[in-house]
């Protein structure tokens, strides 16, 4: 039977976007791989350049043959990515590229806007037997914007005399900075939209809706970044009432941090603006075993790319050592998101029984077992 895709849509083939990157993501996406040709998926796999290597020889970490490439795919499967601060990116470029005014930007923040991929979805479920659960029957989702906030990329360092000048004249509180030259400070934008709230927080509420899940929480910090904070809360509680069979409520995000840990039952679906859902997701991540089980996907409306929350790991890469469950479970999100849901099903059932069964555990577990073996595990389950 050929595969249905999004919508009931026949396809005769998937195509795939296979991104490694770099490090480990290499690595995780081997293991990947094995299960999904255990459960005999349909699909193309086409690999696209994108990472560190590329911005240090082209400049450019996330390069157009890339872009073109998910242009023509139904999905990407991506790995990780090495990313550091602009001076020592700089720093790493190839002599010829240096001093010619290049700028790093992270190349999944670019993919992420670019493909207007606005719901970062990220589960966190304690899998009965894993020894890393901070306590059983965890089961969290964390629905994180993901193209605005403070991750937006509109920044200054230095601060233009115009810009400084602007903002004298439009903010009280700015004062405070006014005095101060603009090469000694540095501005980043929180930049959030009605429309980028509704859709998020309306996300998290039909996946509540969809799944069962009692309770959409909406966290925030309204009592001090009134403006960007205030509107999401607001908007929050305004579509909330178009929920009345899902309760809501709202919390602070550095209080909600406390709660989640003293009483992590008591919530199910959180929503927040890009970085708080950045922060609260590793914290949640950590509550059920670690980076090397949370998963993540990056949606829009056309295009899903679907990836581990973990980075690269470099003091790892090559050594076939990191847990890939994370990563497996990201493709297990990418098979229900093209509605593979059969399969999708499979294979978190047989990623749990190995996980249940313990025979197999990578170091971070407590076992020896490699990435590879770790995904052959998972793979005979099938």
């Amino acid at each position: 039977m050929r595969p249905t895709g999004r919508g009931g849509i026949a396809v005769s083939q998937y195509r795939i976007a296979w991104l490694p990157g770099d490090g480990v993501g290499v690595e995780v996406m081997e293991a990947a791989k094995i299960c999904l040709d255990a459960l005999k998926f349909d699909a193309k796999y086409t690999h696209g350049d994108i990472g560190w290597e590329f911005w240090r020889t082209e400049g450019e970490s996330f390069p157009q043959r890339t872009i073109d490439l998910l242009k023509a795919s139904n999905a990407a499967l991506f790995g990780a990515i090495t990313s550091k601060p602009a001076k020592a990116a700089e720093a790493e470029l190839v002599p010829e590229l240096k001093g010619k005014g290049l700028t790093y930007r992270s190349p999944i923040v670019r993919m992420r806007q670019m493909f207007d991929l606005y719901t970062c979805l990220r589960p966190c479920k304690a899998y009965p037997g894993n020894p890393l659960n901070y306590k059983d029957a965890i089961d969290l989702v964390i629905f994180r914007e993901n193209t605005e906030g403070l991750y937006a990329g509109v920044e200054f360092s230095p601060v233009p005399e115009e810009l400084k000048a602007a903002l004298g004249k439009l903010s009280k509180p700015f004062a405070h900075f006014a005095g101060t030259p603009g090469d000694e400070f540095a501005i980043t934008c929180k930049i959030n939209t009605k429309r980028g709230c509704e859709r998020i927080i309306r996300a998290a509420f039909e996946y509540a809706k969809l799944h069962g899940y009692p309770k959409v929480t909406v966290v925030h910090k309204a009592n001090v970044v009134r403006a960007t904070e205030g509107m999401f809360l607001e908007i929050g509680k305004r579509i909330a009432k178009e929920y009345p069979g899902i309760a809501v409520d709202d919390a602070n995000v550095d209080a909600i941090t406390m709660w989640l840990l003293k009483n992590p039952a008591s919530y199910s679906v959180l929503v927040a603006t890009n970085l708080f859902g950045d922060i609260i997701s590793d914290l949640a991540a950590q509550m059920v075993g670690g980076l090397g089980f949370a998963c993540s996907a990056n949606i829009g409306d056309t295009l899903g790319v679907f990836e581990p929350s973990h980075g690269s790991a470099p003091k790892y890469a090559g050594q076939y050592k990191v847990n890939p469950i994370a990563m497996i479970l990201s493709a297990k999100m990418m098979l229900a998101w093209l509605g593979e849901k059969d399969m999708a099903a499979k294979l978190e059932a047989a990623t749990a029984a190995v996980i249940r069964e313990g025979t197999v555990r990578t170091y971070d577990m407590g076992g020896a077992a490699t990435t590879l073996e770790m995904g052959e595990a998972i793979a005979r389950k099938l």
